[in-house]
């Protein structure tokens, strides 16, 4: 019989760690320890350099064969902001009025010290559950669940479904979960003139002039009216910037930055070729830079997302609403490999000052996480 985990000393002892991206502080020896003490094979990596590494990953499994079920989170948090804000310490974890305070208490250290608690109770007598833990979620992602999963892939540890620990409730534990993400796309578009004196428009051309003309007509299009799973997608503008310090001159150049949000009607790389034509309609002088940090994907709702509508439902009588809403998560890439799902904590306080979690909803979170697996397995 495996040893009986608490979730919420392990979530106290998970925030106590300050790993702010990308740094682990300690955090996932924490977690390993805690999993091998309820007999999990773990496998630590360390990815990458600086600045955006080096990055700690973890991947743990109990159990062989199928079916083999993952649970995915991250062990990093974002910066702590303003500490004046704070009533508390970031990282005490203190318990205040029934509430666990501390950066990462919801998202998402919660989730992961409930999922091992789960664990720890309801190992299958046959299959497989696995853990896959990064430290760069909230980074760039370049060192994290990309080469983790080529690593599970390489080795034979591929799950046939995947459970990611993202607070996704809204206003109550289990109103939402998340079965697809819409794409993120971000777009650096430079434009080169010709300086010159603002009373001889004719001996320059003026930079500024082709960028707005170009940021019109991309905003222009209605790029689609969502679709039954998927909000309309939306581009919006994030940076204008010129840098003239005269009053009478022309500038050289001229720059913008804009983000689009796109449904599964449109590819990043589709996107970003039609940018990039719009801007060479208006100029010759216009460049376009892009990263796309993920494409809209999809678990078509079924026999495993109904399994956590049960489980949600019998835990806690609250039916949930299967949704696409929201940023990207590190289910993007998952999903790769096998359909996947998010659903943890309510998420109201994620990434604010005075970061919290009910006790109660991390016991509550615990029990549903437990009753996934029993079922899963059954």
């Amino acid at each position: 019989m495996s040893a009986a985990i608490d979730p919420l000393a392990l979530a106290r002892a998970l925030i106590h760690c300050p790993s702010i991206t990308p740094r682990d502080e300690g955090a996932q020896a924490v977690l390993a320890e805690a999993l091998e003490a309820i007999g999990f094979k773990v496998w630590r990596h360390v990815w990458g350099e600086a600045p955006d590494g080096p990055v700690h990953n973890l991947f743990a499994r109990i159990g062989g064969g199928g079916p083999h079920f993952a649970f995915a989170g991250h062990t990093d948090v974002v910066p702590v902001g303003n500490r004046d804000g704070w009533s508390v310490e970031p990282f005490a974890a203190e318990v205040r009025d029934g509430q666990l305070v501390g950066r990462g208490a919801a998202d998402m250290k919660g989730a992961i010290a409930a999922f091992v608690a789960a664990a720890a109770e309801n190992r299958p007598a046959t299959g497989s559950i696995s853990l896959v833990i990064t430290g760069d979620e909230e980074g760039p992602a370049v060192f994290g669940t990309k080469p983790l999963l080529d690593w599970m892939e390489a080795t034979g540890n591929v799950p046939d479904h995947c459970l990611v620990g993202e607070p996704t409730s809204r206003h109550r534990l289990g109103d939402m979960v998340k079965i697809g993400r819409r794409g993120s796309v971000n777009v650096w578009i430079r434009v080169t003139g010709a300086q010159g004196h603002v009373a001889y428009p004719h001996m320059a051309d003026n930079p500024v002039r082709h960028l707005v003309n170009i940021l019109h007509a991309l905003q222009a299009r209605e790029l689609d009216t969502g679709n039954a799973w998927f909000d309309p997608s939306n581009l919006e503008i994030t940076d204008i910037a010129v840098g003239n310090p005269a009053v009478n001159m022309i500038p050289a150049q001229a720059e913008a930055r804009l983000n689009i949000r796109f449904n599964d009607a449109h590819t990043g790389a589709g996107l970003v070729q039609w940018i990039e034509k719009v801007a060479a309609r208006e100029t010759a002088g216009a460049g376009v830079e892009a990263k796309i940090s993920g494409e809209a994907f999809l678990t078509e709702p079924g026999d495993f997302s109904a399994l956590l509508a049960d489980a949600i439902r019998a835990e806690t009588g609250v039916e949930t609403e299967f949704s696409t809403s929201g940023g990207t998560s590190d289910a993007r890439f998952i999903r790769r490999l096998c359909p996947v799902v998010e659903f943890g904590l309510p998420g109201q306080s994620m990434h604010k000052t005075d970061e919290h979690v009910a006790v109660d909803d991390l016991h509550a979170l615990t029990r549903i996480y437990g009753r996934i697996l029993r079922d899963y397995f059954a």
